[in-house]
């Protein structure tokens, strides 16, 4: 579904071009390469490209690259990569902040001219304690009364690595009583000898993003800043930016709601806590949103863009139940997947009176596509079915096999269990069974799946359930309390032999959910799966 219509940016620019504001439309997506990106990425992504294509205009990439402690070259590649697969193309060559670096000190040196920037001597935790907070207003620092000639002096040492890391750093002069505490004298540059994966070593002072970002805007000549809601403040600190160095066409920015879904976090910040503290494997990790790790589990990038798509622009900030998503996978998979059959928590089954070897049987790869044919299928006198589908007594509802009665296999025969074999521990080694040529569904408990013995080959299967016990760990300081230890549950099974002749990405395990190969694992007699996303309404 479009919400073109509905999309209050869309319409801003289409007035905006009424009125003859601007020649062609500039927007960015202009990520920090400090991590992998993440579907509120793609959110932004879908929305800036989108522009640029329905109003005939142009959308940069931009690699917002000022911290050269926490950015690398394995990020940089990584947006390219996710970018791409969402199918996306850049309009020219991809943009680096670190490419403006010269003219953003050119700037800053216009600030201490203006006698609107100082060197201050104060270290990281006196600054914050001099600014205050929401209730106690900030006290200028003792530095801020250099003269313009001895700040143009330290900026100039700064800038050639007299002073080591934290000594000085370069701030606004703005308003230390401001109610807004991003306008109480931020900080422009620091210092930073750590090797820039672009520039190398080159600088050893780097600005901030606050500054750099605006400023970047500005040298591409962005007419639409888009951002989401949480920098609403920081506008009328890019405003003072601009209005001080004199800019005229100023990017305008506009707002809008940031995506958060169900039960996951997408703060870099956070999902580098849980990478570090081994939590997860990695930024590719299928149990998060993370572009890579979506893709890893199984999602396609034309079911994230349909979600995207769906959920709008809005300037309301909201929590997308984790559900809304799956349906699109879901959707997109029930349609295209050829059905197999795959038994995850296997039980053993004896037929005690089939006396064939095996019985070929015809399938249907799936149900509501008869264009995709048949499969053949084998009966033998021993088969599994899955744990869940027997208990030893009938309890209300239970839909399954018990001692006595009667289930259906689905696409085959009606059985009977009559006992059942266990080892000293209890556990059930198999259990006996009689057959009915009879396949009609009279009087049966249900229909349930099964696999041959004869006709299937080991798998291992990796089910991915919510990573946090909350539906909003984002708002929670303490959110690593709330992860969910059982979120990942891996099972050993069977899938019937006819993988081996199939190359799909995805299968439907009937009533198990859909499932792709994992590609982390290689083994000629084992095949390896991520479930997707379950079916509708199973556990």
């Amino acid at each position: 579904m479009n919400k073109t219509k509905n999309n209050f940016i869309y319409n801003i620019i289409t007035k905006d071009l009424k009125k003859c504001k601007h020649k062609k439309i500039y927007t960015r997506f202009p990520p920090e390469p400090n991590g992998y990106l993440h579907i509120g990425h793609a959110k932004s992504i879908l929305l800036n490209f989108n522009i640029a294509k329905k109003f005939n205009g142009i959308c940069n990439l931009r690699l917002d690259d000022t911290n050269p402690s926490k950015e690398n070259k394995k990020y940089v590649n990584s947006i390219k990569y996710d970018i791409k697969w969402l199918g996306f193309k850049f309009y020219y060559d991809i943009y680096y902040t670190s490419q403006y670096f010269y003219l953003l000190y050119k700037f800053s040196i216009k600030l201490i001219k203006n006698g609107l920037a100082y060197i201050d001597e104060l270290n990281k935790h006196q600054i914050s304690k001099y600014k205050g907070n929401f209730n106690n207003l900030g006290k200028n620092s003792p530095y801020r009364k250099r003269s313009i000639n001895e700040n143009l002096i330290f900026f100039k040492k700064m800038k050639n690595g007299f002073f080591n890391n934290g000594k000085i750093s370069l701030r606004a002069k703005i308003n230390m009583l401001s109610p807004n505490i991003l306008m109480r004298d931020p900080i422009l540059y620091r210092i930073k000898f750590n090797k820039h994966y672009k520039t190398k070593y080159i600088w050893c002072i780097y600005p901030m993003y606050d500054f750099a970002h605006c400023l970047s805007d500005y040298i591409e000549k962005i007419t639409h800043s888009l951002c989401t809601l949480e920098f609403q403040d920081n506008k009328i600190l890019y405003d003072w930016f601009l209005n001080n160095l004199k800019i005229f066409n100023k990017p305008k920015q506009y707002e809008f709601s940031r995506l958060n879904i169900e039960y996951n976090v997408i703060s870099k910040r956070k999902l580098s806590i849980l990478i570090k503290k081994k939590i997860i494997t990695g930024w590719d990790d299928p149990r998060i949103v993370t572009l890579s790790g979506l893709r890893n589990r199984g999602y396609t990038s034309n079911s994230i863009l349909n979600f995207c798509n769906s959920i709008g622009v809005t300037r309301q900030n909201s929590l997308i139940k984790i559900s809304f998503l799956e349906n699109f996978i879901r959707k997109e998979l029930n349609i295209k997947s050829q059905r197999l059959i795959a038994v995850l928590n296997p039980i053993k089954i004896i037929i005690e009176n089939f006396n064939k070897i095996k019985e070929k049987i015809l399938i249907p790869n799936h149900p509501q596509n008869k264009n995709m044919g048949k499969r053949k299928y084998v009966f033998s006198k021993e088969i599994y079915i899955d744990n869940k589908d027997f208990k030893e007594k009938k309890t209300n509802g239970y839909r399954g096999l018990t001692i006595g009665n009667k289930v259906k296999l689905r696409y085959s025969y009606i059985i009977k269990a009559k006992k059942i074999k266990k080892d000293k521990n209890g556990n059930i080694i198999y259990i006996l069974c009689k057959y009915y040529k009879n396949r009609k569904k009279n009087n049966v408990n249900g229909i349930i799946h099964w696999i041959s013995k004869l006709y299937s080959i080991p798998a291992i299967f990796f089910l991915y359930y919510n990573l946090f016990k909350i539906s909003n760990p984002e708002n929670k300081k303490n959110f690593i309390k709330y992860i969910n230890k059982k979120s990942l549950v891996i099972n050993r099974g069977f899938i019937e032999k006819n993988i081996k002749n199939i190359n799909n990405f995805s299968y439907q395990f009937e009533r198990k959910g859909y499932f792709c190969l994992n590609k982390n694992f290689k083994n000629n007699n084992i095949f390896y799966f991520n479930r997707i996303v379950k079916l509708k309404n199973i556990i």
